[in-house]
C-alpha cells in the first residue's frame, strides 16, 4: 500500500485552545506526524509525496468565499492592534443566513465554529498539502490501486464547506470522496474517530452519491454536541444517505466492532464502488481524550473488517494524539487492513 505525505504539513504549530473555557495546550501537534509515519512504515508502507494539486479538487468542497478567508486571514489578523498571535474568534453569528461581515474579526467568528482551530502564519500551506495527500491516494485508488493511505495533518472531518473547527481547516476525507467521484457513481465515507465527522456530514447531508456514516462517542455530553445524533439522516435528496452511530462513553473493542456490522449493512445497501475511511485513532484507550476505550489488538480487527468490504479504499488520517501507542495503533490498523500485502 501507498502511504502519501508531504514535510509542509508539520509547520502548521498551534500552541493553545480553549478547553472548557480555560487556555490549554493544543494536543494536534506536529509530532503526532513523525510517530504516524513511523507506524505506517513498520506496516510495510512506502511513503510518497504528493503533487500540488492546485484548488480545484479543493474548491469542489468548499466555497471560494471559505477559502479565500483561510488563505488571508492571518495577515489580516496581524494588521489589528493587540491582536492574539494566532487567529482566534472571540464572537460566532447565530444565524448564518444573512450579511457577511467585511472586518476580520467578524470573518473568524463566521469562518470558524469554535476556538480549537487557530490559524497562524503556516495553516494555510499545511492544510493545502494535507488535502493533496488526500487528492493523491485517491488518484492512486483511481489508478488502479486497492487502497492507499493518506497521512493527513492537520487532519478535516470537523471542517464544513465554510466552517473551520476541531483542529480541522480542509475537509480531506470530503476531497479524496469528490475525486473519487470523477469515478464512481457512489462513494461511501465511513468515519471511525472517537469524535463524530460533523463538518463531513454537512458537506454531504443533502447528497445522495455519497453515504455518510460514523461511529463516535454519543454527542450529547461529548465534541461536537450538536451534531452525531442517531435521528440525523440527511434532507432533501439526502435524506436516508447519512448514518449516525453514537456509542456510550468507554465502549471498547466489542461495542466497537457490533456498531461496525450495522454500518457495514448500511454501506452494503448503499452499494458504493469506492469507500473512504475517516481513521481517527482517538478512539484509543489511552488517548488524551478519553471518549472510548478500543485497544490496539482491536484497531486490528476494525482494520481486518473493514479490508472484508472488498472496496477500492482511500484511508484518509483523521484524529489520533499524542500517547505511547499512537503508531503502534496505525500499525495495527494497516496491518489489519492488509498493509503488509499491498
Amino acid at each position: 500500500m501507498k502511504a502519501f505525505y508531504a514535510e509542509e504539513q508539520k509547520r502548521h504549530d498551534p500552541k493553545a485552545f480553549l478547553s472548557s473555557g480555560a487556555p490549554q495546550p493544543n494536543p494536534e501537534k506536529p509530532e503526532r506526524v513523525e510517530r504516524l509515519l513511523a507506524g505506517a512504515r513498520s506496516a510495510g508502507l512506502t511513503i510518497e509525496r504528493p503533487k500540488n494539486h492546485g484548488l480545484g479538487p479543493i474548491a469542489a468542497v468548499h466555497t471560494p468565499e471559505y477559502l479565500d478567508f483561510l488563505e488571508h486571514i492571518f495577515a489580516r489578523w496581524q494588521r489589528i492592534e493587540g491582536a492574539s498571535a494566532e487567529v482566534i474568534p472571540n464572537i460566532h453569528p447565530i444565524a448564518r443566513d444573512g450579511s457577511y461581515p467585511a472586518s476580520a474579526v467578524g470573518q473568524a467568528g463566521y469562518h470558524m465554529a469554535d476556538t480549537a482551530c487557530p490559524i497562524s502564519a503556516e495553516t494555510w500551506n499545511s492544510a493545502l498539502w494535507s488535502a493533496w495527500s488526500a487528492v493523491e491516494a485517491a488518484e492512486a485508488v483511481m489508478a488502479g490501486a486497492p487502497s492507499a493511505y493518506a497521512l493527513c495533518r492537520p487532519p478535516g472531518h470537523h471542517a464544513f464547506a465554510d466552517i473551520a473547527g476541531g483542529f480541522c481547516f480542509i475537509n480531506n476525507s470530503a476531497v479524496a470522496a469528490q475525486v473519487l467521484r470523477g469515478q464512481a457513481a457512489r462513494v461511501a465515507i465511513l468515519d471511525v474517530d472517537l469524535h463524530h465527522g460533523n463538518g463531513t456530514q454537512g458537506i454531504f447531508y443533502a447528497r445522495p452519491d455519497v453515504l455518510t456514516v460514523s461511529l463516535h462517542a454519543d454527542p450529547v455530553r461529548f465534541y461536537p454536541f450538536f451534531w452525531g445524533h442517531a435521528d440525523e439522516r440527511g434532507e432533501g435528496p439526502g435524506l436516508g444517505y447519512n448514518f449516525n452511530l453514537p456509542l456510550p462513553r468507554k465502549s471498547g473493542d466489542a461495542a466497537f466492532l457490533e456498531a461496525l456490522a450495522s454500518a457495514f449493512r448500511r454501506v452494503h445497501s448503499f452499494a458504493p464502488e469506492a469507500l473512504v475511511v475517516a481513521l481517527g485513532l482517538d478512539a484509543f484507550e489511552g488517548d488524551p481524550f478519553g471518549g472510548l476505550s478500543v485497544t490496539t489488538p482491536g484497531f486490528a480487527r476494525i482494520g481486518e473488517a473493514i479490508a472484508g468490504l472488498g472496496l477500492p479504499t482511500v484511508i484518509v488520517q483523521e484524529g489520533g494524539y499524542l500517547c505511547d501507542a499512537l503508531g503502534d495503533n496505525l500499525t495495527a490498523f494497516l496491518t489489519g487492513f492488509g498493509g503488509k500485502k499491498g
